[in-house]
C-alpha cells in the first residue's frame, strides 16, 4: 500500500487504553505503526462489536439462538400439522395471512400483536390432520398500514418465490416439500489456494435462454473440475426480479432464484461440486436491496423506515436501491439469520461480501478516489453501524463453521479489513485486488506494448497489505459486461470472428494477443495475490461481451450466454488458452504459489521488458517486449542447482511456436546477480521470420541437482508475445 499520510499522535494514556480493550491490537500495530494514531477508532470499533455480541448474548441467548431466525419468522409446518407464521412489521394496524388456503380472504386469519413489532399466528391443522396449506400454496402477507392502507406483500423470510407467465410481479409459494433434498457429500477442507471461478448459472449455456441448475450440475461442473479451479463462486442466486440487475437488486433475500429451477435442484448442484472437492461460495448482497414494494423488502409495513434507514440515509443515489438501518436489532437478525440460512440449508462454504466499500462509508464510495491517506478510512464518513455488521457477519460465519471463507469486494483498501477482529480487523479472509483489472484495462487502452512500465506492472501486483490476503484477477464479470470489453477483446477485437481457426495462419494481431493473454493471466495468478478469480468463458477469451435481455437490446439472450462449445472445436483457437489455464491452475495446485510467501521479484527491467520473480521454488521470466530475443540472458535465483521448465506459453497445445527445447536441463551458477546469489542463462531460438512479434517466455522450477554448473549448450530466455 502507499504509505499514509501521518496525523499527530494518540496520547499515551489513549494508546495503552485501546491496547487494553482489544486483545490483539498490539499486533496489528506492529504489522503497520501507521495505525497507531488510528489507535482509539480501532479501540471503538471492537468495543461497539463486543457491546453488540453481549447484547445478543443477554437479551437472545446467544449470536447462534439468534441467528436462526428464519426458524420462527416466516411460516412454517408445526408438528401436529398447524401452521406457525410470524412476522416484524413495527409500522403495521394489523397483519393477516391470506391465499389459496382461504380464498383470498383477506382479513380472516389475523396475526396477534407482540412486543418490538412483532406478530404471530398459528393456524391448526384440518380436523383430519391433513395440511391446511400444502406444499405449493401461493400466500401472502396482509398488512393495514397506520393511514388505513391495505398492502399485499410477500414475506421477507419466504423460501421460494416464482413468477408465472407474463406476470410483473413475483409470487410467494409455500416451499415445504415432502422429501426434501439430503445432502450426500460432506463439505471439502478450505482449499491451500484458492482458485475461483465465477459463476452465473443463467448464462452458462451456449443457447439463447436462461440456464438451469440442472444444466449447470452436468455441463459447467466437470468443465470447472478439468480446468483446475477448486472453488466457485455463484452469482445471482439470491431472488431478484430484474434478471438485467446481474443478481444485484435483492428483492426476496431467503429465496435461491427460481428463473433456474427448485431449491433441492440448486442443492443438488452444490452437493455435486463437494463431490469433486468443489468450494461454493454465495455472492451475498447485504450492501442494499431493491426499491420493489409488491416483491420486495421496501415498504413492507407501509412506512420507509421497516428494515431500511428512512430518509435521504434510506436510499442509494446511484443504484436506485435502499439502504439497510444496521443497527436495527431486527435488521441484525434478519441478515445474521440470512447468512446462517444459506449455510446450513444449501451448505455453502463461504461468502463473498457485494459492495462492502458502499456499506463501509456514509457517502458510499461515490465520488472518493481513495489516494491511500489513512484519514479517510477513520473519522465521521465511516458508517460504524455497516462496519460493527460485518465484524458480526464474519464472527458468526467463522464461529460456525471454521472453514468458511469470506470475500469482501471492496475498492478504498480500507486498512485491516482482512485483519482478524481480535486485532481490531473486520475479520474477511480476502479481499478482491480491485486495482489489478483496471491496470490491465488502462495499460491496453492507453499504451502500445512497447511502452508499458514494467516497474508499474509489478507495483500493481505486488501493492497490497502484508498479511492481509487478497484476490487477484486480471477481469471479472465487470469487465465482460457490454460497455466495456475483455482482455481478449482488447487484445484483438474484431479478429476474433475472422481469424481463430486453426486453418488459416496466424495474423499479427491474434497471434501476439493469445500470447499476451497467457502472459496477463500467468503473471496475475502468479504474482497478484493469494487467490485467484476468473470469470466463466474469460479462461478461453470469450469472444463476446456480456448483455441481459433488456428493452435496449429487445430483450434478446443472445449476449447472455457463454459459448464454451467454442473450445470444443479442434479447429478454433480458443482451446489453446482454455489448455493453457488448465495447466496453469493444475501447476498451481502441485506447487503452491498463492499459499506461498509473496514473491521475490529479482528484474523489472525497463530496456529488456523482462520481469523475473522467484515464488514456491519457482522462477518465473516474463519478456514482454513486442520484437526482441535474447541470448544468453542471465537471471538471478535464490535456488541452487538443476531447472526444468514446467510450463511454458510457447508450447505448441498453447498456441506457441515451440522454440524451446523442454528436454533441456539447466543449471544455475554461484554468480550473484540482481542481488540473488545465484544465477543461470536462458536460451531459445530465433523468432521465425514471418512472426515478427515476440513470443512467451518459459517457467523454470528447481529440481536440486548439481551446483556450480553450467549447461554444455548456451541457455537463455525467449522473447515474448
Amino acid at each position: 500500500m502507499a504509505a499514509p499520510a501521518a496525523r499527530a499522535d494518540c496520547s499515551e494514556e489513549a494508546l495503552a487504553a485501546a491496547l487494553a480493550d482489544v486483545p490483539e491490537l498490539a499486533r496489528l500495530l506492529e504489522i503497520d505503526p501507521y495505525l497507531k494514531p488510528f489507535a482509539p477508532d480501532f479501540q471503538r470499533r471492537y468495543k461497539r462489536f463486543n457491546e453488540t455480541l453481549n447484547n445478543i448474548g443477554e437479551n437472545e441467548g446467544g449470536i447462534d439462538k439468534f441467528s436462526r431466525g428464519y426458524e420462527s419468522f416466516g411460516v412454517h409446518r408445526c408438528a401436529d400439522g398447524g401452521l406457525y407464521c410470524k412476522e416484524w412489521a413495527p409500522g403495521a394496524e394489523g397483519v393477516f395471512l391470506t391465499g389459496d388456503f382461504n380464498d383470498w380472504n383477506p382479513f380472516s386469519y389475523p396475526y396477534k400483536k407482540l412486543d418490538y413489532g412483532k406478530w404471530e399466528l398459528y393456524i391448526p391443522p384440518k380436523q383430519n390432520k391433513s395440511l391446511l396449506v400444502p406444499h405449493g400454496s401461493k400466500l401472502k402477507v396482509v398488512i393495514r398500514s397506520k393511514s388505513g392502507e391495505i398492502l399485499y406483500r410477500i414475506s421477507p423470510w419466504a423460501k421460494y418465490v416464482t413468477r408465472e407467465g407474463d406476470n410483473v410481479n413475483y409470487d410467494w409459494i409455500h416451499w415445504d416439500p415432502e422429501h426434501p433434498y439430503k445432502f450426500k457429500h460432506s463439505k471439502p477442507k478450505k482449499p491451500r489456494g484458492l482458485r475461483i471461478y465465477e459463476s452465473h448459472v443463467g448464462i452458462s449455456s451456449y443457447e439463447g435462454k436462461i440456464a438451469s441448475y440442472k444444466h449447470f450440475t452436468c455441463n459447467v461442473l466437470p468443465r470447472i473440475k478439468d480446468l483446475g479451479y477448486n472453488c466457485i463462486q455463484l452469482m445471482a442466486i439470491m431472488e431478484h426480479a430484474y434478471y438485467a440487475s446481474f443478481g444485484y437488486q435483492i428483492t426476496s433475500f431467503f429465496a435461491a432464484s427460481s428463473r433456474y429451477g427448485t431449491p433441492e435442484e440448486l442443492k443438488e448442484l452444490i452437493d455435486t461440486a463437494h463431490s469433486m472437492g468443489i468450494t461454493v461460495l454465495l455472492d451475498v448482497v447485504h450492501s442494499h436491496a431493491s426499491k420493489n414494494s409488491e416483491d420486495g423488502l421496501n415498504m413492507f409495513d407501509g412506512t420507509d423506515s421497516c428494515y431500511f434507514h428512512s430518509g435521504p440515509r434510506g436510499n442509494h443515489d446511484l443504484w436506485d436501491s435502499r439502504l439497510f438501518a444496521y443497527s436495527s436489532w431486527e435488521v441484525l437478525r434478519f441478515l445474521l439469520s440470512n447468512i446462517r440460512w444459506w449455510l446450513e440449508e444449501y451448505y455453502f462454504d463461504g461468502f463473498r461480501f457485494d459492495g462492502v466499500t458502499s456499506m463501509l462509508y456514509h457517502h458510499h464510495g461515490m465520488g472518493e478516489g481513495f489516494s491511500g491517506d489513512y484519514h479517510e478510512y477513520f473519522g465521521l464518513q465511516v458508517d460504524e453501524d455497516a462496519l460493527v455488521y460485518l465484524m458480526l457477519a464474519n464472527h458468526l460465519v467463522h464461529t460456525l463453521y471454521p472453514d468458511s471463507i469470506t470475500v469482501a469486494e471492496d475498492v478504498s483498501g480500507m486498512p485491516a479489513l482482512c485483519s482478524p477482529i481480535s486485532q481490531g480487523g473486520v475479520g474477511f479472509d480476502y479481499r478482491l485486488a480491485m486495482a489489478i483489472p483496471d491496470k490491465w484495462i488502462q495499460l491496453l487502452k492507453e499504451f502500445k506494448d512497447e511502452d508499458w512500465n514494467m516497474g508499474n506492472i509489478v507495483y500493481t501486483l505486488t501493492n497490497r497489505r502484508y498479511l492481509e490476503k487478497c484476490i487477484a484477477y486480471a477481469e471479472s464479470h465487470d469487465q465482460a459486461l457490454v460497455g466495456d470489453k475483455t482482455l481478449a477483446f482488447w487484445l484483438m477485437d474484431a479478429e476474433m470472428y475472422t481469424n481463430m481457426s486453426v486453418l488459416t495462419p496466424f495474423t499479427p494481431v491474434i497471434d501476439r494477443g493469445i500470447q499476451l493473454h497467457k502472459m496477463i493471466r500467468l503473471i496475475t495468478h502468479a504474482l497478484g495475490g493469494e487467490g485467484y478469480l476468473n470469470f466463466m468463458g474469460n479462461e478461453f477469451g470469450h469472444p463476446e461481451w456480456l448483455d441481459f435481455p433488456r428493452k435496449g437490446n429487445n430483450e434478446s439472450y443472445h449476449y447472455a450466454r457463454r459459448q464454451f462449445h467454442l473450445t470444443d472445436d479442434d479447429l478454433l483457437r480458443y482451446k489453446f488458452l482454455n489448455n493453457f489455464d488448465r495447466d496453469m491452475n493444475k501447476l498451481e495446485e502441485r506447487c503452491g504459489w498463492l499459499s506461498a510467501p509473496q514473491a521475490y521479484v529479482s528484474e523489472k527491467h525497463e530496456g529488456n521488458k523482462i520481469i523475473a520473480f522467484e515464488r514456491a521454488g519457482l522462477l518465473f521470466i516474463f519478456n514482454f517486449h513486442p520484437s526482441k530475443s535474447y541470448t544468453d540472458y542471465r537471471v538471478g535465483t535464490t535456488l541452487p542447482g538443476k531447472f526444468r521448465i514446467v510450463l511454458d506459453t510457447d508450447a505448441a497445445e498453447y498456441g506457441g511456436h515451440q522454440r524451446l527445447d523442454h528436454n533441456t536441463d539447466f543449471f544455475s551458477e554461484d554468480f550473484k546477480h540482481n542481488e540473488r546469489p545465484f544465477s543461470l542463462l536462458i536460451f531459445s531460438e530465433a523468432v521465425p521470420a514471418q512472426y515478427p512479434v515476440t513470443q512467451p517466455l518459459p517457467l523454470l522450477r528447481s529440481n536440486g541437482g548439481k551446483r556450480n554448473c553450467v549447461a554444455k549448450k548456451p541457455v537463455a530466455i525467449t522473447p515474448d508475445g
